[in-house]
Order: C-alpha cells, then sequence, then structure tokens
C-alpha cells in the first residue's frame, strides 16, 4: 500500500464501478466506460451489483465474439425514462446503461475504464424490457475519434454489431428472446444517455 502523507485518509478501498465513479466528463456526449468484455472473450463477464468486482456470467453457447469493447457508464440507470425512448417495451432492463467502444488499437483487457464518444445506438428490446446498446468510439482515437454520428461508420460494422446482439443468446430450437428494433444516431442516442442518468438519479440519488 502507498503510504500517505500525515494526516491524509488512506485510500484502502476502490470505488464501486457503477456507483462511485463519475458518468464521464461531458455528458451525454463524452462518458467514462467501464469495459466488462473485450473482442477476444468468449465468456460473458458482468460487474457484481453487491461488490463491484467481474464475475463470470455465463461462458458463450455459441461462436459469436463481441466486434467491439462492450460496458457500461457509470451512474446510469435504464428504468421508466429509458423506456419510455423504446416504443413497444414494458420496462427498462434495470441495469446501468450499455455502451460499445470502437477502438482501432486492440484493448484486450476488461475491468480498464476509459473515455468514449457517443455516435448512435441500437433500439434493442430484450424479452420486453428496454436494453438498448450505445454504439461509441474511444476518444482520440486515430482511426475512429473523428466520427461524430453512426453515419460516420462504415454499414458492415454496424451491421456486425446488430448480428452480435441478435445472435448471442440464441439457443438451437428456440425462439430468439432479444431483437434490434433500429438503429439511431447521435440526436437520440444522447437523448437515451441523458434518461438513463435521470432514472440513475430518482433512483438512487
Amino acid at each position: 500500500m502507498k503510504r500517505c502523507d500525515k494526516g491524509a485518509t488512506p485510500e484502502r478501498f476502490r470505488p464501486h464501478p457503477w456507483h462511485g465513479l463519475e458518468t464521464g466528463p461531458s455528458p451525454p456526449e463524452i462518458l467514462n466506460v467501464y469495459v466488462e468484455i473485450t473482442p477476444f472473450d468468449l465468456v460473458k463477464y458482468e460487474v457484481d451489483k453487491a461488490s463491484g468486482y467481474l464475475r463470470v456470467d455465463r461462458p458463450q453457447r455459441g461462436s459469436s465474439q463481441p466486434p467491439a469493447l462492450y460496458g457500461f457508464v457509470p451512474r446510469t440507470y435504464c428504468g421508466e425514462r429509458v423506456k419510455a425512448l423504446s416504443p413497444g417495451s414494458r420496462a427498462g432492463d434495470g441495469d446501468p446503461l450499455d455502451i460499445m467502444v470502437l477502438s482501432e488499437r486492440p484493448i484486450a483487457r476488461n475491468e480498464v475504464i476509459l473515455r468514449a464518444r457517443v455516435v448512435g445506438g441500437l433500439r434493442m428490446v430484450d424479452a420486453g424490457e428496454a436494453d438498448d446498446k450505445i454504439i461509441s468510439v474511444l476518444e482520440n482515437d486515430l482511426v475512429w475519434g473523428g466520427a461524430r454520428d453512426v453515419a460516420d461508420l462504415p454499414g458492415v460494422l454496424v451491421e456486425r454489431l446488430e448480428h452480435y446482439f441478435t445472435t448471442y443468446k440464441l439457443v438451437p430450437g428456440e425462439p430468439a428472446a432479444a431483437e434490434i428494433r433500429g438503429v439511431y444516431g447521435r440526436a437520440h442516442a444522447l437523448d437515451v444517455v441523458a434518461a438513463s442518468m435521470e432514472d440513475y438519479r430518482e433512483s438512487y440519488g
């Protein structure tokens, strides 16, 4: 443990990644992201809500690999306001807001924090619950950093994101529980982020 100056409080505990980190330097556009899964993972990891540590949720049943870094935005929550932006949903999914981050350089580690710029999103509904997936680019990325809207990204890359989220939970012989009901641009994505921040404030203060 690092020595503290006299009178200083020792840093004995790390902050909870959902509740203890800031949403970002300039939300809803530029956000902090806690990475749970990398494009190299065939196991789904998820932050444990009680402890803040990363836990194994499940091995992936199929061969789908995440096409981008995947995690969540601190101090966000998908509740009534997020549901209202997702027509046909019966509720928000009750989790922090999911986000994908495009990076030209491979980032192979999870449990890292990075800064990302929002460019769009996928309107996903999973078992009737609003489960939006925000699309972002790594801030200052030398290839993707100039993107400002989902229209600035190659269409095939957005297709890969859609394909992953419509197939990663598939079980042979069973109907799909999750569906993508559209791709939206930056303006609507900012509304979803802002709604999730308000839902968090209402739920957690």
